[in-house]
């Protein structure tokens, strides 16, 4: 861990133990159930009770104040990529539904899917596209707040909704070439990417099949119960007295999708969705430059007359997603202190000493990764750090790296959306508008893949040594492990 160019002495002077590592963690969480859960406040607060209490924490180690802000900053920094793609969708949503591209996507949606596979296909679909553009965020805060729409005017849950969408945009990015996550994981192993998207495939194939099992279940006991088409009709009415509908505003998104595809950044491809967006109001719908503007900074509003229509179209803009980005500040300045001051290596360190064989060694990589999300609010770091505590451990007991890398992206990755602070919990909130505890027991690949790796770890299936695969553990090269040390996140999820 980074100590600011300390000396050897100092750095020993200054290790924590394991009691004093924990003890902000611990107290922190029992902040946040009682504000979230028995209070219903937000959990603003209890990071930040945290927060004071780990600067103490390293205070009293031996860390000068303004070191601990040195960490805050970096934590703070290395959420900064997130933040700028947060306020960008805010603003993708606010002039896509002001431009009626959001409006449109549904409409047409209603006409061909209905309830009882719509679980089903918003899934495969945010699948299709998250593979296809290797972002999670992206597919969610484009197909998913569509989706979102659909199946709310379907009268469906929206708990289910936003875990549908989830899982498909999880499945893709996992598996995507060119997702950030996905290289990420191979690279600070040493596993070819193949190779371990490849490996990724035994633990993810099978949660999706279960998946969309379990959502056309669903699906179906919906589609058994009152599904009112008159009521879907007359919503369909409502946005098309309330918009101008058109198949030709849908190439909006799907010229976003491509550029995506075609491997042009995040950032600018959701920079000429919100012009293109904030075109469609003015020149197609007819609204003024003034209303158009308003849609960006407060968002779309509405008024039909029509509670889902009105509920549907008013929303987005830059103001709704700073509830998500003042989190993600607050969230990153706790676990920046975490992470820079060593005490999550002294917290990790003691998962190590539970590590007698294989299972327990894959068990204890993902409850890592997923430590790692709910202390530094941040996926990025749940690969880097438990990558860098387990790497030498894998190939002391023989075992390919690709165990290691898929252990990473099954615990970490996957796992970051079931923390409410952490920065794609937050950022699921803000674009679907679905906290955690609503879709937590829907987004069903996301739990079940970290189950499904540690029941491959007890039985041995899949686990590969080192001399099955005939290396793929080599060791990181000193130029390489530098790297890996200065290590940034440099575009969204």
């Amino acid at each position: 861990m980074d100590n600011f160019g300390s000396s050897a002495g100092e750095q020993q002077e200054r290790k924590i133990g394991f009691f004093w590592a924990i003890l902000p963690l611990l107290v922190m969480i029992v902040v946040m159930l009682f504000t979230v859960v028995k209070l219903e406040e937000g959990p603003h607060v209890p990071l930040i009770v945290g927060t004071v209490l780990a600067s103490l924490v390293a205070y009293k180690s031996g860390f000068s104040f303004k070191e601990i802000e040195e960490m805050m900053y970096k934590g703070i920094k290395l959420a900064l990529p997130a933040v700028v793609i947060i306020m960008l969708v805010g603003l993708v949503i606010g002039s896509w539904m002001g431009g009626g591209i959001v409006a449109s996507m549904i409409f047409y949606g209603l006409k061909i899917l209905n309830p009882s596979f719509f679980l089903v296909a918003i899934c495969v679909i945010c699948g299709i596209v998250s593979l296809a553009v290797g972002s999670s965020w992206s597919t969610m805060g484009t197909i998913g707040v569509a989706g979102m729409g659909i199946g709310l005017s379907m009268g469906l849950s929206p708990g289910m909704i936003a875990g549908a969408i989830i899982s498909g945009a999880y499945f893709g990015d996992k598996l995507s070439p060119l997702s950030d996550t996905t290289n990420l994981a191979a690279g600070l192993t040493g596993t070819e990417l193949i190779d371990h998207i490849k490996h990724m495939l035994w633990t993810t194939i099978p949660a999706l099949a279960i998946a969309l099992g379990a959502y056309a279940f669903l699906g179906m006991r919906h589609a058994g119960g009152a599904v009112d088409a008159s009521e879907i009709a007359h919503t369909s009415e409502v946005m098309k007295e309330s918009f101008l509908i058109s198949p030709w505003l849908l190439l909006v998104p799907l010229l976003v999708i491509v550029m995506v595809v075609m491997k042009v950044p995040a950032v600018p491809a959701l920079v000429v969705g919100i012009l293109l967006g904030f075109m469609s109001q003015v020149l197609i719908q007819g609204d003024s430059i003034k209303l158009a503007l308003n849609a960006l900074q407060e968002g779309y509003h509405i008024n039909t007359g029509n509670p889902l229509v009105d509920e549907l179209f008013n929303g987005g803009g830059l103001d709704s997603m700073m509830y998500t980005v003042s989190m993600t500040i607050v969230a990153m300045t706790f676990g920046g202190i975490l992470e820079f001051s060593g005490m999550l290596k002294a917290i990790m360190s003691q998962l190590l000493k539970i590590v007698k064989n294989t299972s327990s060694l894959i068990a204890a990589t993902i409850g890592s990764a997923f430590l790692t999300n709910a202390t530094c609010s941040e996926q990025y770091i749940s690969i880097v750090v438990p990558s860098r505590m387990f790497a030498k451990t894998y190939q002391k007991m023989g075992l390919a790296s690709k165990n290691l890398s898929r252990a990473l992206e099954d615990g970490g990755t996957l796992t970051s959306v079931f923390v409410p602070w952490n920065t794609c919990g937050v950022f699921i909130f803000g674009t679907l508008g679905v906290g955690v505890a609503g879709y937590a027991p829907y987004a069903i690949l996301n739990f079940l893949c970290p189950v499904i790796s540690i029941i491959y770890a007890m039985t041995g299936f899949t686990i590969e040594k080192l001399d099955d695969d005939g290396g793929g553990g080599g060791e990181r090269t000193q130029e390489e492990q530098q790297e890996i040390e200065n290590l940034q996140p440099v575009t969204g999820q």
